[in-house]
């Protein structure tokens, strides 16, 4: 049962929030580095005064408690919802202060955003955005991707303490080791590998297109990151259109397919098992997903006139379906273009292709493609069970990481996410509606906010109704959390607020 916060409940909860957020001061530490090298001293003081504020406020938190002993899984749940939402307040002062967003607000809706990897951004004029505010946004998509404390629990911070507890609560429940501060480094190392190779390729991409090389280092360090966290910010307002090259657009599919992908899975490659890894539930399920999903997509996209073509339809049709599919938000056309020139078909394809999102375990959003195998599995089971004598005893086995038998516990569990998915989806979709938005258009955006998918339509932009923009932040918020976090994080509130009276013993 859940019991009501005591005050030895807020102090442990306290001092993990406090350890959290003064570990977040990296992300301030990088952008005023990155604004001395390039002279820019007046986005230099925001980021100084934001990494004092997050020290101060992560110091006072922690003293609450100067050596708790290991978190329950209620407080760990409690620390884990209460976080993301913290760092995002804390990370909108140095974005409004930039003179770049409308309000306090939209500051925090593109924190949100950018913690949550959703990608989708509400800034004005992002094409004269400093390189320390650029910088900024793609260190909050790589601590939001790699998840705040999985950084803690790499460099040792939680001891035996509460990484156990707490890197579950932060919807995570596979380990590439048995050791989780070792699996944390190993998902930390993975990350760095593939945002290493990607900024080396991309660097030499863009000095042959002409870029300068301190810029063309800096933008390719951003695309990889963003890429490969599946975060989907990009430093310039046109995304990837920006820089009209299919080649670089390959390489950045790849990214996001990577990225998509379970860091289990990553690791079996590593290790040479090659047949497990094509083996996988996920996988199997992935290239499946992707043939439909291609296919269908194709023929939608046969009937506009700007994208009929083959030529077109490879170029842009599958960099936008894997953009979608692995919930990046990449854009190689122009916004107008998402609305006016795709089919009704297309943009309907794009938002199911960002609900089922990509693997549990990785950067990618959306209800997971594991959780859609174990709903098909049961459904087969079902009707086994139908077909079936009384006497007989149906049972249906899966592979992931060795073979495994399904349960009705996976199958009730992803059954629950993917109804909290859609009742969240229709949640935003009916707020887009109320407020006069077109109800395709209204699905689509909530689509992208639950999911955490970020190829927005233009709902999502400066001076959108305040309401809505909170309504988006909290779906950003769930998605990422995978709900029952954050739905753990209310309940225990709830309990502690109503009166006993009322809310029982």
């Amino acid at each position: 049962m859940w019991q009501r916060f005591s005050l030895h409940d807020v102090r442990v909860i306290g001092h993990y929030l406090g350890v959290l957020i003064m570990v977040s001061t990296a992300m301030y530490a990088i952008p005023f580095i990155t604004a001395l090298i390039m002279q820019e001293w007046e986005p230099a003081s925001r980021y100084l005064f934001t990494s004092g504020f997050s020290l101060i406020v992560g110091g006072l938190l922690r003293m609450l408690y100067v050596n708790p002993k290991r978190l329950t899984r209620q407080q760990a749940l409690s620390v884990t919802g209460l976080v993301w939402i913290i760092l995002a307040f804390i990370a909108a002062i140095p974005l409004f202060y930039s003179g770049h967003y409308d309000s306090y607000l939209d500051a925090l809706f593109d924190g949100v955003s950018g913690l949550t990897t959703t990608g989708a951004s509400i800034i004005c004029d992002l094409d004269h955005l400093s390189y320390a505010d650029n910088m900024f946004r793609f260190m909050m998509h790589l601590s939001g991707g790699l998840g705040l404390i999985v950084v803690a629990l790499s460099l040792g911070i939680f001891g035996k303490g509460g990484g156990g507890s707490l890197y579950s609560a932060e919807a995570r429940s596979e380990h590439m080791v048995p050791n989780i501060v070792q699996t944390a480094r190993l998902i930390l190392k993975v990350t760095l590998l593939f945002v290493l190779i990607g900024t080396v390729i991309i660097t030499v991409l863009s000095i042959f297109l002409g870029m300068e090389p301190l810029r063309a280092l800096l933008h390719a360090f951003w695309l990889s990151i963003s890429g490969f966290v599946t975060g989907g910010l990009a430093p310039t307002s046109e995304s990837i259109f920006y820089y009209h090259s299919f080649v670089l657009e390959c390489v950045l599919m790849l990214l996001m397919l990577c990225g998509a992908i379970n860091f289990t899975l990553h690791l079996e490659v590593w290790n040479g098992h090659l047949k497990g890894f094509f083996k996988d539930l996920e996988i199997r399920t992935m290239v499946l997903w992707l043939l439909a999903l291609s296919l269908v997509f194709a023929a939608s996209m046969s009937s506009s006139a700007n994208f009929s073509d083959l030529p077109s339809m490879m170029r842009r049709g599958l960099f936008m379906l894997v953009s979608a599919f692995s919930t990046t938000g990449f854009q190689n056309i122009t916004s107008n273009q998402l609305t006016s020139v795709l089919t009704s078909g297309c943009f309907l394809l794009l938002a199911i292709a960002m609900a089922v999102g990509g693997g549990s375990g990785s950067t990618a959003g959306g209800i997971k493609l594991s959780r859609i195998g174990f709903i098909l599995k049961a459904i087969v089971v079902r009707v086994k069970e139908t077909l079936a004598p009384d006497s007989a005893r149906v049972i249906v086995d899966y592979y992931h990481l060795g073979r495994r038998r399904l349960t009705s516990e996976e199958a009730e569990e992803a059954m629950t996410i993917f109804m909290l998915f859609v009742a969240t989806f229709t949640a935003g979709a009916l707020a887009g509606i109320a407020y006069g938005y077109d109800a395709l258009q209204a699905i689509y955006e909530s689509v992208c906010m639950g999911s955490n998918g970020g190829l927005i339509v233009g709902i999502a932009a400066p001076g959108m109704p305040a309401g809505l923009e909170i309504v988006y932040i909290l779906e950003m918020w769930a998605g990422r959390l995978e709900f029952i976090t954050l739905l753990a994080l209310l309940a225990k509130i709830v309990v502690s607020v109503v009166p006993r009276k009322l809310g029982g013993r």
